[in-house]
């Protein structure tokens, strides 16, 4: 069965905002009020995730001893962002619509994301969007995460599907490395944190809006 598997964070859904302030909270916390900024900070937030931000921001408080801070502060990171994981964090335009009519046409679709299992299960529910994913592999749900293939790979079993006729669609170098070390085709979006810039990342062909989505996949695996 062709299948369609999606990174969450910044192809999906842009979670920058709730991510950055989960952050922003243990540095109040700390005393240091808000050290990120998501006009800035998209990047390193649905790029990096959590230990990323939280050493950008004591970087650049200019702490000292900053990797035993950050895993002194990272359950409280993961805490705060549990709590408050939808507030702001909304899909990218027609990204549900998109993915039904992939349903629709005969394809196998889930995620790939190196957020944490329960993390995303619970935000793709909140946004009402769980039961269009036949699968779900999160950065915990096997000994490895991306860019390893294992990951791609168990999506697309889970999911009914076939890795040969397969692709995964990203905003980012680990989903480009992803795709490549899994022997799948990679389709990075444009609107993602990193924008246009990914075209730089030479995938098999970029996304520039979900309404394209059913058109770019046929091409690309049929």
């Amino acid at each position: 069965m062709r299948t369609v598997i999606f990174d969450l964070d910044g192809t999906l859904a842009d979670t920058s905002q709730d991510l950055i302030n989960a952050a922003n909270m243990c540095f109040q916390g700390l005393g240091l009020g808000d050290l990120l900024n998501v006009k800035t900070d998209q990047k390193v937030a649905m790029m990096g995730g959590g230990r990323a931000m939280l050493q950008l921001g004591f970087e650049r408080a200019n702490l000292t001893g900053i990797p035993e801070r950050i895993e002194d502060s990272y359950q409280a990171f993961l805490r705060r962002y549990g709590e408050n994981i939808d507030v702001h964090t909304r899909l990218y335009p027609g990204a549900d619509s998109a993915i039904k009519a992939l349903g629709n046409a005969g394809y196998a679709v889930g995620v790939c994301t190196n957020k944490p299992e329960v993390f995303a299960q619970d935000l793709l529910v909140r946004l009402g969007v769980r039961s269009l994913f036949g699968s779900l592999v999160g950065a915990d749900t096997l000994p490895v995460r991306k860019p390893d293939p294992l990951p791609m790979h168990e999506a697309v079993r889970r999911a009914g599907g076939d890795v040969k006729k397969s692709i995964l669609v990203g905003d980012s170098p680990t989903d480009r490395d992803t795709a490549r070390a899994a022997g799948v085709k990679s389709l990075l979006v444009t609107f993602g944190p990193d924008g246009g810039n990914v075209a730089q990342l030479r995938p098999d062909a970029l996304l520039d809006d979900y309404g394209d989505l059913g058109d770019v996949v046929a091409r690309l695996i049929g």
